[in-house]
């Protein structure tokens, strides 16, 4: 497991694209920049949807890493 510093952490466990994608996006939406996000996912699809979302939204993927079945994205608030 990472390590890194979090301000905020989501646990989507159980939803379906592309519920964490658009829960993790309302949340970020309220962060302050600088901030760190934790997405903790279940559905594999957010390790290929994340990058791709991050990229056009202009905040920061910091790490994906997976544990077992759980997928945990760490974010930078831009």
């Amino acid at each position: 497991m990472g390590g890194l510093k979090t301000d905020l952490v989501i646990d989507v466990k159980g939803l379906q694209c592309p519920r964490p994608l658009l829960t993790a996006k309302q949340t970020l939406e309220k962060m302050q920049p600088g901030l760190t996000l934790l997405v903790i996912a279940t559905d594999s699809s957010a390790k290929s949807s994340f990058p791709p979302f991050l990229n056009r939204s202009g905040d920061e993927l910091l790490k994906i890493e997976t544990e077992g079945e759980e997928i945990r994205i760490y974010i930078r608030k831009k």
